[in-house]
């Protein structure tokens, strides 16, 4: 019997833009729960809906259609203070620490923000939660009164990592967190994570394009493809028995430092990509797969 406690559920969530007086369907029927203290990947190439998804889980982006609970409360459309509170247990760590951290605030400033607008805390206190969260996740104290410019790429997202953290959430949403870092550094922050999600009881929805990233954090991955989830199973699982065609080509993508496999073919998928404006019905990815039948086309 399954004694997990489910965080987070999507049920059936649709998000569309209006595009010149067309409609694209940036996310179509998903639904998935999220377990607590766990981490779910989700995968899929650019444009496929990723970041959507996690906007919408943080309230930056409204839901079409569908439902969203968290820890059993319909979070769906929430009023401004609502939002609020809700923030304190639902955060955000952005792709790019270059952008997302204001040029014009110090890092102990940058950090203290959540605080400042969402905790009733003396100026004592606050400096003192900021201290403490930056020596969590390794910033050292002589950084306080830096400038984010003057700091390289992996301290500056260890900023956006703590001020995801000051205000002590449960659920963290993590959109390409390591993308924009050198390879050097992209291990020490995701074991970072790791770290911080053991030591806190933290629940991560992990939004990447990069299936080596998550092979090690994740204990399950989602697959998206065009707005739709395609496949989901545990990371273990996935690796070693894909089932949806999609995913054996997300699969070949990932490099391989190995002259053994130069010359090897690549899993190449064949046909046009399928417009997300007023898309057809059944699973996006059918007028491309080679095992496609009339139920996947929608029949």
């Amino acid at each position: 019997m399954d004694d997990r406690k489910v965080l987070l559920s999507i049920k059936d969530l649709y998000v569309k833009f209006h595009v010149r007086g067309r409609v694209l369907t940036a996310i179509r029927g998903v639904s998935l729960d999220i377990y607590e203290n766990e981490s779910i990947a989700i995968v899929g190439e650019s444009g496929c809906g990723k970041s959507t998804l996690g906007r919408v889980m943080v309230g930056l982006l409204p839901a079409t259609g569908g439902k969203v609970f968290f820890d059993g409360r319909d979070i769906t459309h929430l009023s401004g203070k609502q939002h609020k509170e809700m923030c304190t247990e639902i955060q955000m760590v952005f792709q790019d620490p270059y952008a997302s951290l204001n040029p014009r605030m110090t890092v102990s400033q940058i950090i203290a923000e959540p605080l400042r607008v969402n905790a009733k805390l003396s100026r004592q206190e606050m400096a003192e939660r900021v201290d403490s969260i930056m020596e969590t996740v390794g910033l050292a104290a002589r950084f306080r009164n830096s400038y984010p410019h003057e700091l390289d790429g992996g301290r500056r997202q260890r900023i956006g990592i703590a001020r995801a953290l000051v205000l002590d959430p449960k659920f963290i949403v993590c959109d390409e967190p390591v993308s924009a870092l050198d390879v050097s550094i992209q291990a020490q922050i995701l074991n970072l994570m790791m770290d911080l999600q053991r030591d806190m009881g933290l629940t991560y929805m992990f939004i990447t394009h990069n299936l080596a990233v998550v092979k090690h954090i994740s204990d399950e991955i989602a697959v998206m493809y065009l707005g739709q989830c395609v496949e989901r199973v545990t990371a273990d699982e996935l690796f070693v028995n894909p089932l949806h065609p999609y995913t054996p080509a997300l699969l070949k993508a990932i490099p391989i430092a190995s002259l053994s496999s130069r010359g090897k073919p690549r899993q190449i998928i064949k046909g046009e990509l399928t417009s997300p404006v007023e898309p057809a019905p059944g699973c996006r990815f059918a007028p491309r797969c080679p095992y496609a039948t009339e139920r996947c086309m929608g029949a």
